[in-house]
């Protein structure tokens, strides 16, 4: 099991895909359950549908997003369009070391 706390993300957190189909991209951790974590980009993983993760698939950024915990924590929900803005803020603001380019060319997948 996991002993650090801080490897246990949070509600509201910013994590990237390491593993799987979206690797590269960002999520915000929506719901936690044991080993597993909810994730909704409000893009192609809207609310209502999230992605179940594994903890050891994604890298957990040091990045929480206000507006979101405080959406889940009052209301249960959060909109997809928060979603959509806590990302696109995170990316342009935050990240420095990855170009803006490697995770998010415009292109996604369809199925």
């Amino acid at each position: 099991m996991l002993s650090e706390t801080d490897s246990i993300p949070r509600i509201g957190q910013v994590v990237r895909i390491t593993k799987g189909r979206e690797i590269g991209q960002y999520a915000v951790v929506i719901q936690v359950i044991d080993r597993f974590v909810l994730l909704a980009d409000g893009e192609k993983r809207k609310y209502d549908r999230p992605k179940k993760k594994n903890l050891h698939h994604i890298e957990i950024m040091d990045y929480i997003s206000p507006e979101i915990q405080n959406s889940l924590l009052e209301t249960g929900r959060v909109t997809n369009g928060k979603l959509r803005f806590t990302i696109q803020h995170f990316i342009e603001n935050i990240v420095t070391d990855v170009e803006k380019g490697d995770q998010h060319d415009g292109e996604r997948r369809r199925n």
